[in-house]
């Protein structure tokens, strides 16, 4: 294969797997609650949600594509040693410490729990279901290079028939009317949606998803950096539009069901009453498979793109090693310290989300100031400090936040946006007393 070139249906390919991996158990959630809260502002609401839920990923990778092909290379842009550590925190917080454990049991709760006899509940059978879950994940995962296929070409295309005949029904067979918006989808129904699209944490996810797209596209032949970074952009590019349909179909589905299922309190009981509404019994096994395949397809991606990173990071360790020990580490997560590890895991994901932001913002703007460290530097540091605010905040510890209540945003956890800007504006007239090797690049 020319090295330059790649067929317009591998990437579609490609393209297909990012989309799969993205669409977790979590992303089939929100939507659907915030179309039944935002009623008849629904689209209004999604508009803003998008934004964030959909195009934040897409700049992540984007960015990765751009930076060097891994979230170190983006975050080494501030400092070496903040590159390894946010590095590493980013791939354990978002993988075996939370994201990957998560997968196995709301397979479990949602797709199993509901057919099981009370006195089954928990114990052997969430035992028996983790084992297999991670068995099936480390098999799929132990070879990246077949990952486009198993994925691409087959799971992605079942999760679609599955997700079509889920939210088909709600079109064909409308449940009702939108009813009145509510709380906050009442007074600013954007920015509510905008704010609900950012809490997916999938910018995040698309820093360690970018990995294996990248890997991806290599594994075709692909050397040529400029054609890996086109090849990148088009599969997130595809990814993004399936994600946008998925989440405006939920939404729609969320927005006629208020008067066939009443009010629901989280989005996997809305999609579960939806589903029992629409095909009656028959519903529930339609969505617990469609939440399995969505569970399952994030499960790979992540322990793929965790094994991925720390196999070069640590090169004596093989990748297929790697994959078994965060396979049987996550299945024993998922079983005995999942409680426990959310309550750490939640305030470290909110500390790093606004920094990921924050590097995937100025990684746009590289060329523009000449890829200044002092840039990256000023930015970074009030947003570490803010984050860690929100983080303490999110564990409880308000103490800190009172401190920066002043700043504008601060109630949303957005605090951080005017100082960082604030940061990086103060960055770019700092002179550098060195020439660095990222300034060198642009002037010579």
């Amino acid at each position: 294969m020319n090295s330059n070139k790649i067929t317009l249906g591998s990437v579609f390919t490609i393209g297909l797997m990012l989309f799969a991996l993205f669409l977790g158990a979590g992303n089939m959630i929100f939507p659907p609650l915030l179309g039944q809260q935002s009623g008849d502002s629904s689209w209004i609401a999604i508009a803003g949600f998008l934004l964030t839920g959909v195009g934040l990923p897409l700049l992540g990778v984007i960015a990765i594509a751009k930076s060097g092909g891994s979230p170190l290379d983006l975050a080494s842009r501030v400092h070496p040693i903040f590159g390894i550590i946010f590095t590493i925190i980013l791939y354990l917080a978002i993988g075996p410490f939370f994201g990957i454990p998560r997968t196995a049991t709301v397979s479990y709760e949602i797709g199993i729990l509901p057919f099981l006899a009370q006195e089954s509940a928990g114990g052997w059978t969430l035992l028996l279901f983790s084992i297999l879950f991670f068995a099936v994940t480390a098999w799929l995962s132990l070879n990246p290079a077949k990952l486009v296929d198993r994925i691409g070409k087959i799971l992605t295309p079942a999760l679609v028939i599955i997700l079509a005949v889920l939210v088909g029904g709600a079109f064909i067979n409308p449940m009702g009317e939108p009813g009145q918006a509510t709380g906050g989808y009442a007074d600013s129904p954007f920015i509510t949606g905008f704010l609900e699209g950012y809490l997916t944490l999938d910018a995040i996810a698309a820093l360690v998803f970018a990995i294996v797209i990248i890997s991806a596209i290599e594994n075709k032949g692909v050397t040529d950096r400029r054609q890996v970074v086109r090849s990148a952009i088009l599969a997130g590019l595809i990814a993004a539009s399936g994600l946008g349909a998925v989440y405006l179909s939920l939404s729609y589905l969320g927005a006629t069901s208020l008067n066939a299922v009443g009010v629901q309190d989280n989005g996997g009981a809305l999609l579960s009453a939806a589903a029992n509404y629409l095909y009656g019994p028959s519903g529930a096994i339609i969505l617990g498979i469609a939440i399995g395949a969505a569970c399952l397809t994030t499960s790979i991606g992540l322990v793929s793109a965790t094994s991925s990173y720390f196999s070069r990071r640590f090169p004596k360790v093989s990748y297929r090693l790697f994959v078994l020990i965060f396979s049987v580490f996550s299945m024993m997560v998922a079983n005995i310290g999942l409680a426990q590890l959310i309550a750490v895991s939640v305030p470290v994901l909110v500390m790093i989300y606004p920094m990921t932001i924050v590097l995937i913002s100025l990684s746009f703007l590289d060329k523009t100031i000449k890829g200044k460290r002092a840039v990256y530097v000023g930015a970074i540091i009030p947003t570490l400090i803010l984050g860690i605010s929100d983080g303490l905040a999110a564990a409880g510890f308000t103490a800190l936040a009172s401190v920066f209540s002043f700043l504008p945003l601060m109630d949303q956890s957005l605090g951080w946006i005017l100082p960082a800007i604030a940061g990086g504006l103060i960055g770019m007239l700092i002179p550098s007393a060195t020439g660095s090797a990222a300034q060198a690049k642009y002037t010579n």
